[in-house]
């Protein structure tokens, strides 16, 4: 189980780089969109991404 988590956490660290290396600019005003939402704004997109990975988690588990 450990081997799986740590994977997974490392595939996530990898994506979550991709945009700032691959385009910094972008990456930083949408940085910058991100400070102006509400905490209620943030909470959602935060339960939407844990939702989705849930169900990506799901459907390809073993």
């Amino acid at each position: 189980m450990w081997e799986t988590a740590l994977t997974a956490l490392g595939l996530l660290l990898v994506v979550e780089g991709l945009l700032p290396f691959a385009s910094p600019d972008r990456w930083r005003r949408w940085f910058e969109q991100a400070l102006q939402l509400t905490d209620g704004q943030l909470r959602f997109l935060g339960l939407g991404s844990i939702a989705v990975g849930c169900l990506l988690l799901s459907a390809f588990a073993e």
